[in-house]
């Protein structure tokens, strides 16, 4: 009965954690614990506080419907809004890591890997673009990503600023927040020549008066805010059709692919994972082999 007057308060809670993480993650939070809260709602249980029996029939249903890492994700949210409302956290219960344990062996399958988007790949695609305004940005946008190994959200976070010319023709660029960077340490990347030309065609068009340093574009004009994380999804896509490649390989690229097509052709270069790691701010070596297995299946058919 006491969990009519909790319930409004969880959203409240979450407030406390905004700035403390990112946006994606506190997205995520909010989604997890609604589906939990209205689960438990259909069930006529208590959400808040749960018991552990609770939480265990939460994820043997939710296994059925979703991947061992959304269910694994979910738990970690209702741990999450018990802590901040100070109620007796269920999912430490041994009964909840078994259950897991069986939701994960259970359903055992390869996160998807999106198809890397090489220097083979990245020549065509830059072809591809027309002769317009929106062709100077998305060349300079799919170049630079591919040499800064940028996540999507760091490429279209970059400002002008961000940006400085080097003697010998290349850009050195400040990449201030990344995923693994929660506190904007920042990290430092540099392009080649070709990057360099095709930003300062982009810049030359563009102007000096807009913040962003790649921007939407309406009417022929450049419009001074940011492009949304999506734009370089559909801009690879499109690419990919656009230079003719069949449906199944144009679907196997993400936005993540500039990312992975650089670590590959990094590791075919005989670049050791250690420097690939610095050059793209990876923290954890496992992500990075995830990347790297389709490029090593290349060197070693040489």
């Amino acid at each position: 009965m006491g969990q009519e007057p909790i319930l409004p308060a969880w959203r409240e809670a979450f407030h406390r954690l905004e700035g403390a993480y990112a946006p994606a993650t506190m997205k995520s939070y909010y989604t997890d614990v609604e589906i939990f809260v209205t689960w438990c709602g259909d069930a006529e249980v208590c959400a808040l506080p749960a018991d552990p029996a609770t939480v265990c029939a939460f994820l043997d249903d939710q296994a059925g419907e979703v991947l061992p890492t959304t269910v694994r994700r979910r738990l970690y949210a209702i741990r999450k809004i018990h802590r901040l409302l100070d109620l007796p956290d269920p999912t430490t219960h041994e009964d909840v890591n078994l259950t897991l344990r069986r939701v994960r062996r259970g359903k055992p399958g390869r996160p998807r890997q999106a198809l890397g988007l090489t220097q083979d790949y990245l020549k065509r695609f830059l072809d591809v673009q027309p002769d317009t305004p929106w062709g100077l940005r998305n060349r300079a946008m799919l170049s630079l990503g591919y040499d800064l190994l940028t996540r999507r959200s760091e490429l279209v976070a970059l400002r002008t600023e961000d940006l400085s010319w080097r003697r010998d023709g290349t850009l050195r660029v400040l990449i201030r927040r990344g995923k693994a960077d929660p506190f904007g340490m920042g990290r430092v990347a540099f392009t080649s020549r070709r990057t360099a030309g095709l930003i300062e065609a982009w810049l030359d068009w563009r102007g000096i008066e807009i913040a962003p340093l790649f921007c939407p574009i309406y009417q022929g004009k450049p419009v001074d805010r940011d492009l949304s994380t999506t734009t370089v999804k559909r801009l690879v896509k499109t690419s990919a059709a656009k230079a003719g490649l069949d449906p199944s390989v144009v679907d196997a690229f993400s936005g993540h692919s500039l990312r992975v097509g650089a670590a590959q052709d990094l590791l075919s270069a005989g670049h050791e994972t250690a420097a690939i790691m610095r050059a793209g701010g990876w923290k954890s070596v496992n992500v990075l082999a995830r990347y790297l297995e389709e490029a090593e299946v290349n060197v070693w058919e040489r």
